[in-house]
């Protein structure tokens, strides 16, 4: 058992040697220790200690938490990946309940015109799930303010808003279950979210941002409303009824009717979703009037709207930089905490040590606990064994964990070696970029033939197989047995052969390992595969079609092995003109052609670059898509509450008309019935087309009409939430993301020619040029205040 006196006295008791000072002689911080059991628990708990220290600097975790032995096993526990997986499955359960409760989203459509009644689940069958993960995320909680402690508990604000809205959906919980779930409002719904958030400290320092970065932003938008207000006034006053019949009049009618018309009008033109539309009256009558169009669209969209993108961008950064310097923070800190309490125990062993600081074999023993991937781990174990016996000062450990801010690059696996010259040239002939070269230009001839094939068809007669990769659509019914493809299905598997001559080769001079390492090579292998399976499936569905006709086992190619697919599945032949018809699967694999000549992308630098930035913006959306999801989920339980049920088929009001009677461009003309809020997977689909923006004055103008003029607010509130403030932080990332690529393109020389090394970009490593290095008064002064590690000087 752990001393239990390790909580209570001095962790570190000894004077700080951060430099490599030599330890006073005769100093009680030299003075050896008995060897006991006491002993032995107290370097264990160190080793613990400094294990959690790491671990938490390598998350950016915070290190004020308990540092007994029991709360570290705990809190290894916790953070363990069994329970952050059960936590992020709780997480994802208890979100997707919005699908599947009461209105239910399970219905093969949305469309009120065609909607079945969707299933309601029992009352109490998505409760008693609902129920389960509270109780998961009370024990969260638990865990968390135990950790802490409950000082440090009450001052975490976080920490409290979690207990709150877990107070308020289990009281909202037994008010359903006393209902019998009939109630008309459900509070935890719109809750939901903030496990999301608070589960990622990423998502917390994006909101901490925008929520900082707001005064800024509503100065402009104040502004922007000013603007539309100064317009609509003019608007108001310049079209007036003259006479009836007019241009004027017509404009006014129909966009300056009244004065929320006429704002709700420029506020859309503001994102021009309804231009020209709304100048085209006024304009029609005199030419003068597009002026009035133009200088609103110039101030407005070309100058307000970038100016708001342009402050968010800049005040986001600026915040986002500042967050990300307390990760830093964080970081260092973590890690000179491992230091103190590994430099302590040296101190404690040694009766007269030479230098302070840490022994190399105690922080291999260290690291070898510690959860890191290999490869970090592998490249501070050699820098730490090649100092030897030597102990490591301070400044010194600390340089072991700039490996973290790193990029990871992944070195390829070693080449096979052959005896032979001839097999050695050739592994260097097809290991050579300009075999990759000589690859693309074959994938290039292989997408203009589809091209020449498609343009060079002859009158008369349907386009060939490869065409119909360009025009699937165009040939649907035709036939199998009308069409003539010989000669090109004879190219197109010639193609193909070359992709799987390409492959073999490949692997041979690189071995299968090296050639599974590059992601291109896994791309181009595994389309190869599919296209020769999917060029089998098609000859053996034009072979049983044609039935001995003239040609018809010519089709199978040079592969032999498709004559035994024709043998199998000659019982069954594709005759049915259906999506799932062996023919159509055929086409559809063959599409695969085009796409596989996205490899040459890494071939050209620019295109390079930007490709990079998609991939890398993929892998760190997670915080800017968990907000996005946030702010998804919100508005959909908001809409469901307010608007479902107000759309109805044509027919069944007088505010639904038919078609036929509608008027041209208005939401049943464009049968836009689908998009509503009568459940949860309706309305996120119409929150995103509205997000959109295009056509959105058909949803302002249609829920007017279903819910009343104040339905406006909440989807102006949509647009500047989504389409403004989260487009414009997206937006920010891109830029920042992009800029940093750009500046360091001398990486991307192997995208050129060598073979590629893959790295990875995170958000913290985009700003790490940029932020400063925390001082080592600093650094010190935070751990004086840790509320559980004692620190004597």
């Amino acid at each position: 058992m752990a001393d239990p006196r390790a909580e209570s006295e001095p962790l570190l008791s000894r004077a700080r040697g951060g430099s490599g000072r030599d330890c006073p002689a005769g100093s009680p911080a030299c003075r050896g220790v008995p060897v006991g059991p006491g002993a032995e628990a107290r370097r264990a708990l160190r080793f613990d200690q400094a294990v959690v220290f790491i671990e938490d600097a390598i998350q950016y975790r915070s290190i004020h938490h308990r540092v007994d032995a029991s709360s570290l096993r705990l809190y290894r526990w916790y953070y363990s990946d069994v329970c952050q997986w059960v936590l992020s499955l709780t997480i994802f359960l208890i979100l997707s309940l919005a699908f599947i409760e009461t209105p239910s989203s399970l219905t093969s459509t949305s469309d009120v015109r065609y909607r079945s009644a969707p299933w309601d689940p029992p009352c109490g069958l998505t409760e008693g799930v609902e129920v389960l993960c509270l109780l998961v995320f009370v024990a969260d909680v638990t865990v968390k303010s135990y950790l802490v402690g409950w000082a440090e508990f009450w001052k975490n604000l976080w920490l409290l808003a979690y207990l709150l809205v877990l107070v308020v959906s289990l009281l909202d919980w037994l008010v359903s279950l006393s209902l019998l779930c009939q109630e008309p409002l459900r509070i935890r719904r719109l809750l939901r979210p903030f496990f999301l958030m608070q589960n990622s400290s990423m998502m917390k320092k994006t909101l901490k941002c925008v929520r900082r970065s707001l005064p800024e932003m509503a100065s402009v938008l104040l502004l922007l409303a000013l603007h539309l207000c100064v317009f609509t006034m003019f608007g108001m006053l310049l079209f007036t009824r003259e006479k009836q019949d007019d241009g004027q009049d017509r404009e006014r009618l129909t966009y300056f009717r009244n004065l929320p018309q006429a704002l709700t009008s420029l506020l859309v033109l503001l994102t021009t979703a309804n231009n020209p539309d709304v100048m085209i009256p006024a304009y029609s009558k005199n030419r003068a009037y597009a002026i009035f169009f133009i200088v609103f669209t110039l101030i407005g969209s070309l100058f307000l709207m970038n100016l708001l993108t342009a402050i968010i961008y800049n005040q986001f950064r600026g915040y986002l930089m500042k967050s990300l310097q307390t990760s830093l923070l964080r970081r260092r800190l973590g890690t000179r905490a491992a230091y103190e309490v590994l430099s302590s125990l040296t101190a404690e062993e040694e009766a007269h040590p030479q230098r302070v600081g840490v022994k190399p074999q105690d922080f291999l023993q260290v690291l070898q606990k510690v959860q890191l991937d290999s490869s970090h781990k592998q490249a501070i174990v050699e820098e730490v064994r090649s100092y030897g016996d030597d102990v490591l000062s301070a400044d010194e450990f600390q340089k072991f964990f700039h490996e973290f801010d790193r990029r990871v690059i992944k070195e390829p696996p070693p080449q096979p070696e052959y005896r032979s010259p001839f097999l050695r040239s050739a592994q260097f002939l097809f290991g050579h970029r300009y075999f990759d070269y000589l690859g693309n230009l074959v994938a290039l001839g292989n997408l203009v033939s589809i091209c020449v094939s498609a343009a060079l068809g002859r009158a008369g007669e349907p386009p060939s197989v490869l065409a119909l990769q360009a025009f699937l659509v165009k040939d649907a019914d035709v036939l199998p047995t009308d069409r003539d493809d010989f000669v090109l299905g004879i190219l197109n598997c010639v193609f193909i052969l070359y992709y799987l001559l390409e492959m073999l080769l490949k692997v041979f001079a690189l071995g299968l390992w090296g050639y599974l390492f590059f992601p291109s090579n896994v791309f181009d292998g595994l389309l190869t595969v599919v296209l020769l399976w999917g060029r089998a499936l098609e000859s053996v569905a034009v072979t049983s079609a044609a039935l001995g006709g003239g040609r018809g086992w010519l089709r199978l190619c040079p592969v032999a092995t498709a004559e035994l697919f024709w043998l199998v599945s000659a019982a069954g032949r594709p005759e049915t003109l259906g999506l799932l018809s062996l023919w159509d699967m055929a086409r559809l694999v063959n599409m695969l052609i085009v796409f596989r000549f996205l490899r040459v992308i890494p071939s050209m630098k620019l295109m390079a670059v930007v490709a990079s930035t998609i991939l890398d913006l993929i892998k760190n959306m997670r915080a800017f898509g968990g907000i996005l999801v946030v702010v998804y989920y919100v508005f959909a339980i908001i809409g469901i509450s307010l608007f479902r049920g107000v759309v109805v088929a044509p027919g069944n009001s007088s505010l639904a008309p038919a078609n036929s009677s509608a008027p041209c461009g208005s939401f049943e003309q464009l049968e836009y019935w689908a998009n509503n809020f009568d459940d949860f997977a309706a309305a996120l689909i119409t929150l995103w087309n509205v997000m959109v923006v295009n056509n959105w004055q058909v949803f302002l103008d249609a829920y007017r009409r279903y819910a009343g003029p104040w339905s406006k607010v909440y989807f102006v509130l949509w647009w500047l939430v989504s389409s403004v403030i989260w487009v414009s932080l997206f937006l920010a990332l891109i830029l920042e993301n992009f800029l940093h690529k750009w500046d360091r393109r001398s990486h991307l020389q192997s995208l050129a020619g060598a073979p590629e090394v893959p790295y990875q970009m995170t958000v913290e490593l985009l700003f790490r040029d940029d932020l400063e290095e925390p001082t080592e008064e600093e650094l010190v002064e935070k751990l004086r205040h840790h509320p559980h590690l004692r620190l004597g000087r």
